[in-house]
């Protein structure tokens, strides 16, 4: 089974206050996507695309392996993954993954690999909700709580059927922007399966995340 995995990495820093593109950002002194493509080629995923901002695209190139491909990311996420997908060639599956989960352990990423060879046609990788969760209205009042026993958290990569991730992203319409890939095939009737997550795979988003992930790799 031939598997691409496109790292989606033209996001800004802006939230984390930095300079740079977010996953240019150092973590423990390499760059948070140097971090994530690691923990992918680690868990047997040797051919790795990266959406990067075009004006960065020489600052990527110094801090990842030569045999990653480079490709210029779009606008927003939905336009990275497409362009990704455009590369993709004729692999069987597709992974999406996050730069700024640097930390994604390579078991979770042959989880989903071996949930795809299994048969599933979309796979991603769940942690339990284990705080109260409620709902508020406009005004910030509490109008409700929702059970935990069912809600889960959703991590990256996530696994797709190469050809359904296409058929799917081919039906979204122009403009729509979905909170994650697994949205989109879900949208166009494409059951998505779960595999266990890993606590360390937490995204990077704010200043203080970095700083927990920064403990986690001093340990």
């Amino acid at each position: 089974m031939h598997a691409v995995a496109i790292v989606a990495a033209a996001g800004s820093g802006s939230r984390l206050g930095a300079d740079r593109p977010k996953a240019l950002v150092p973590l423990a002194g390499r760059p948070l996507v140097s971090w994530a493509v690691e923990g992918l080629l680690a868990a047997g995923v040797a051919d790795v695309v990266v959406t990067v901002p075009a004006a960065d695209r020489a600052a990527f190139a110094a801090v990842l392996p030569t045999e990653v491909r480079l490709l210029d990311g779009g606008a927003s996420r939905t336009a990275s993954v497409r362009a990704g997908l455009a590369a993709a060639g004729d692999a069987d599956v597709v992974l999406i993954h996050d730069a700024a989960r640097p930390l994604t352990p390579p078991g979770v990423v042959a989880r989903v690999v071996a949930a795809l060879a299994a048969g599933a046609p979309a796979v991603v990788p769940v942690l339990p909700v284990v705080d109260t969760t409620v709902v508020v209205d406009d005004g910030g009042v509490v109008t409700g709580s929702l059970p935990r026993a069912t809600l889960r958290r959703v991590q990256t990569p996530q696994g797709f059927d190469r050809a359904a991730l296409i058929a799917a992203y081919a039906a979204l319409p122009d403009g729509t922007e979905l909170t994650d890939d697994a949205a989109v095939v879900r949208a166009a009737g494409v059951r998505v399966h779960t595999v266990p997550g890993d606590e360390r795979a937490a995204k990077i988003t704010v200043p203080h995340d970095l700083v927990l992930a920064e403990a986690q790799v001093r340990r």
